[in-house]
Order: structure tokens, then C-alpha cells, then sequence
């Protein structure tokens, strides 16, 4: 297949590039910069794209947007984070409504965080989404593809949770901690992380581009979600370092947006299964997270 993809030099896009690449696919990156021979321009800020570049691809995979933890939480750092999303998928998924010869399929990225902070509730696909920043983001960010769907492009939302890698991503910034006996839970601790290792996550986005029967919101989680504690302690033992620390909650409070940050990405709590995914015949490596955490950190 002949696949766009935006995002593709972001720890998702880069894997996904390189799997897709290693089966024979032919990828053609969507980036901002000059464009280069196979490659696709564009300025989602500027509100273009060259669509005659997107004629006749078979597949779009959308991963582009500014990074959830790539700042402090201030106002105009929000709005980035929200704008990147919502406006770059309305330029893609409107230039793929316009096409002579549209793709297939659009895979459009989302993220857990559409469900809010839910306690214990378990949250499939159908569960109804939060109220706060991230669940805002998420719901524009998976509407914005309405032009896309209403051409008749089977769209996937990618709602993926914690992507556990080594070398990226969440886990890649907690291991120097870790690995010096200072691995903390947040709060409580009885908070949900549900999460997935960059391998199964790079294994759903290419069930979903293949598995026609695949369209509306897909929850990207192993199907065994763990408590932050019970997470703090699987990487502490797969280390063979302490965790007896604790990241107090009040930090939520903090100033210049580090509390908002540190509220969404550690406290809240999403119990997630991937109810969709495993409806539709897709089996995880990776199922429970010490199996996982072997495998990340290179321990089998």
C-alpha cells in the first residue's frame, strides 16, 4: 500500500514508519519542512497541504500535534496543544473530502484522555468522555474529521493510552529516577494507567489501516490496566530498584500550569479495555505489564 503519514518522525510515527517499511509498504511522509523527493508538504498552522500529492494513496495515517508534556501548562502553551490538533486534522481531512481519488482509510490519532478521570469505571469505546482540558482536545480532535467521514473514508480514532518504550515517550523520562531508587507513585496510587507497549501500539495501527470491518473510536490499551502503584512497584522489580516514594497530590495545585500537567498525566484515573480491538480478532505481545516491562527494558 502507498501510506501518508503525519507525525512520522514522533515515536509512534518513526516505529510505524519503520514496520511498514520493513513489509513492503511504500510511506510517504506529510512534513512541514521543504519538501524532499516522497515526501508531502504542509502547514497546518497555515491552513495548507498539497492534496495533488494525496491523490491515489491508499491509507493516511494522522499522528501529528504538539506534545501533551513537551511544556509548562500555561494558557498559550493549551492552545497550542489544542490548536495543533483540531486545525491540522481539519486541513488533512478536508483536502481527503476533496480528492479525485481519496484513500480508504484515515487512522487519526487520539488519546485516552478523552474519558476524563473515571475512578474505577471500566471504558470502552462507548463510554461518554470527560470533562476536563484533555477530554476537550480529544473531542475536537476526533471531530475534526467530519469532512473526511462524510466523504465516505472509513476514519479510526486512535484513542491511545501510556505507550511504554525504552527509548520515548512517559517510561524513557521516569527510568533515570527509577533507575537511581527514586521511582515514586502519584498520590494515592489507586489511580488506572492504562498502557500499551510501542510495539502492540505500532501492531493495532496496522490492524486498524487493514481491518476493514474498523471505523469510529478504538481504544489502544493492553487489556490489563494496572493501578499507578502497582505500575511504580512492575518497574521498580523489573529494575531491581526501591519504590517507596510518593509524588504528593497537592502538586496538582502548583503555579504556571505544572499542576494541570502533572493532574493530567499522573493523577487522573482511566481504566480502559480495548473492547473493539479484541472484538475484531487482534491479539496482544504484550498483555500484562511485567511481560511488557521484560520486554521494553530488554530483560526476557
Amino acid at each position: 500500500m502507498d501510506i501518508a503519514i503525519t507525525g512520522s518522525t514522533g515515536l509512534i510515527g518513526q516505529a510505524l514508519t519503520t514496520s511498514l517499511r520493513a513489509a513492503g509498504h511504500h510511506v510517504i511522509p506529510v512534513v512541514r519542512s521543504a519538501s524532499s523527493p516522497g515526501t508531502i508538504r504542509w502547514d497546518p498552522g497555515a491552513g495548507t497541504i498539497d492534496a495533488a500529492s494525496l491523490e491515489g494513496v491508499d491509507a493516511v495515517v494522522h499522528l501529528a500535534g504538539e506534545g501533551i508534556a513537551s511544556g509548562r501548562w500555561t494558557d498559550a502553551q493549551r492552545d497550542r496543544i489544542r490548536t495543533s490538533r483540531e486545525r491540522g486534522t481539519q486541513v488533512l481531512a478536508t483536502a481527503l473530502a476533496g480528492l479525485d481519488a481519496p484513500p480508504s482509510v484515515l487512522v487519526s490519532g487520539s488519546a485516552i484522555g478523552y474519558y476524563g478521570d473515571r475512578g474505577d469505571d471500566v471504558l470502552a469505546e462507548g463510554s461518554g468522555p470527560g470533562g476536563d482540558f484533555l477530554a476537550g482536545v480529544c473531542l475536537a480532535w476526533e471531530g475534526a474529521t467530519a469532512p473526511a467521514e462524510a466523504a465516505g473514508i472509513r476514519t479510526v480514532h486512535l484513542r491511545t493510552g501510556i505507550v511504554l518504550d525504552a527509548h520515548g515517550g512517559a517510561l524513557a523520562k521516569q527510568l533515570p529516577a527509577f533507575k537511581l531508587g527514586l521511582g515514586a507513585k502519584a498520590g494515592s496510587g489507586r489511580q488506572w494507567m492504562s498502557w500499551i507497549t510501542l510495539h502492540d501500539e505500532v501492531r493495532a495501527i496496522r490492524f486498524a489501516l487493514e481491518e476493514a470491518s474498523l471505523s469510529g473510536a478504538l481504544n489502544l490499551t493492553a487489556p490489563n490496566p494496572v493501578t499507578n502503584a502497582s505500575f511504580t512497584d512492575a518497574v521498580g522489580d523489573a529494575l531491581h530498584r526501591p519504590t517507596f516514594l510518593t509524588i504528593p497530590a497537592f502538586v496538582r495545585k502548583a503555579p504556571l500550569g505544572i499542576g494541570g500537567l502533572v493532574e493530567s498525566l499522573l493523577l487522573v484515573s482511566q481504566r480502559c479495555e480495548p473492547a473493539a480491538l479484541l472484538t475484531a480478532g487482534f491479539t496482544f505481545d504484550h498483555e500484562d505489564l511485567a511481560t511488557a516491562l521484560a520486554s521494553v527494558l530488554g530483560r526476557r
